[in-house]
């Protein structure tokens, strides 16, 4: 990669705010490098090619330039977040084509911010699936074209990967952050409930989903969290050794975790105690509910997001999923008691912890191809297999992050991931966690360039 690509948001923001590159140069470099390689990945449904050049000539003439915290820095939005003026397709052909009438708060404040959207990034359909392809196309992994960059966020993971961006905005209702950042090797944060703006689709899957940043680096996430949700005004916590929890058991009988998964998490462990940190392994107990209280959103939330659309556009997989999550609204099964019942377990448990470490996944990404033209079980088995740990804390509203550990292969050259969790309002806990092991074990921050 050449000129201000493969940089990092917060080096590129201080260059423009010193005068050292202009907006146009800075973005002009990211576009010919999405036009190169995204044929390769296709990570964005839209790039917004004359828009971004127009919008970072506009930022360049802005009088507070030299104050903006993401000055020219380009940043990939997500397909189900309005972007003024640009239809918001949601990887739906039962979506309508008319443009946003404004954008949505995430993108305001990233707008305010000094940042300049440069395109919209692929999802499945509704956002529903662990793999990101539909009828507008396919998203690959770029350590591996052959794998699924996984969903729903699978576009922002794959177009930070490839340095397409420094930086993207993803959502997360089951993992949808925080599963393709694993797969794709990046960092992914799904803040905890109330963090972040939310308002996503109905009542975003029953207040599962959170709007967060997808980075190569944990200064970049921090970067990017600030201007989401506003710079933590609270004085920093003095130092001290964290108490820290691995658990590698499963959520739920019958899902195994790979080895070379739950490898990654006592890799981290020995890391963090050679830190200085108190690090005890101690597996969660997931109760035997669990599962299908987050499922129950899941379809739940399906099925009011998938209300207004013709039914007839949408994929059978989706079809199927509203239908049954139409089924159970009808039957109540989405309850508040069963949050607040989770809430008390993990209490317990994190009386005696300050982080939890889990694997990020329970094996490597699926390959990618047209999961939306298979059936619903296979969706839905696959899903639910690879990808087992990141609904829980979702269910919580608890803030959790995926962070890669190295680059050794778990499968076909895909790197390794673990997720770290904490309590509410840990997130800038676990962005400083997350910066120590990036100190102690770099990861690489892009992949190898598809297009050579």
């Amino acid at each position: 990669m050449t000129g201000w690509t493969g940089r990092t948001a917060t080096e590129t923001a201080e260059a423009v705010r010193a005068g050292k590159v202009t907006p146009r140069e800075v973005v002009a470099d990211h576009l010919a490098r999405i036009e190169r390689v995204d044929p390769h990945l296709g990570a964005f449904r839209m790039v917004l090619t004359e828009r971004a050049l127009h919008d970072a000539d506009a930022l360049a003439g802005r009088p507070d330039l030299a104050a903006l915290p993401l000055a020219g820095v380009p940043v990939a939005v997500k397909d189900n977040l309005p972007v003024e003026g640009e239809a918001t397709r949601n990887g739906s052909a039962a979506t309508p084509a008319t443009p946003a009438a404004a954008d949505h708060e995430t993108v305001r404040r990233l707008r305010a911010a000094g940042a300049v959207v440069v395109g919209l990034t692929a999802v499945p359909e509704l956002c529903v699936f662990g793999t990101t392809d539909s009828v507008f196309g396919t998203t690959r992994n770029p350590w591996n074209p052959s794998r699924s960059a996984g969903g729903s966020s699978g576009g922002s993971a794959a177009a930070v990967a490839a340095g397409l961006v420094p930086i993207a905005l993803g959502n997360d209702g089951m993992g949808s952050i925080r599963i393709p950042s694993a797969n794709c090797g990046v960092l992914g944060l799904k803040p905890g409930r109330g963090t972040v703006p939310a308002g996503l689709g109905v009542d975003g899957w029953s207040g599962m989903a959170e709007n967060g940043p997808i980075a190569t680096c944990a200064a970049d996430a921090a970067l990017l969290l600030d201007v989401l949700a506003g710079p933590d005004e609270r004085p920093p916590a003095q130092p001290r050794p964290l108490r820290v929890a691995l658990s590698t058991g499963p959520t739920a009988p019958g899902l195994p975790v790979d080895g070379a998964c739950a490898g990654a998490v006592h890799d981290t462990g020995r890391h963090l105690a050679a830190a200085g940190h108190r690090v005890t392994v101690d597996e969660v107990r997931y109760p035997a509910w669990l599962g299908a209280a987050s499922v129950a959103r899941w379809l739940a939330g399906t099925a009011d997001d998938a209300r207004p659309l013709d039914p007839a556009l949408l994929n059978p997989r989706t079809r199927r999923h509203a239908a049954l999550g139409r089924a159970v609204r009808g039957a109540g099964l989405v309850r508040d008691g069963q949050r607040v019942r989770w809430h008390a377990l993990l209490e317990r448990f994190f009386s005696r912890y300050d982080v939890l470490v889990t694997p990020a996944l329970a094996h490597p990404a699926p390959p990618a191809g047209r999961w939306h033209t298979r059936g619903w079980t296979a969706n839905v088995v696959s899903n639910i297999r690879y990808a087992p740990f990141s609904h829980p804390w979702n269910l919580a509203g608890w803030p959790a992050l995926v962070l890669p550990v190295h680059d050794a292969a778990a499968v076909g050259g895909l790197p390794l991931s673990v997720q770290l969790v904490a309590p509410p309002g840990g997130e800038r806990l676990l962005l400083a966690l997350a910066a120590e092991l990036e100190h102690r074990r770099p990861w690489p921050r892009t992949a190898p360039d598809p297009a050579v």
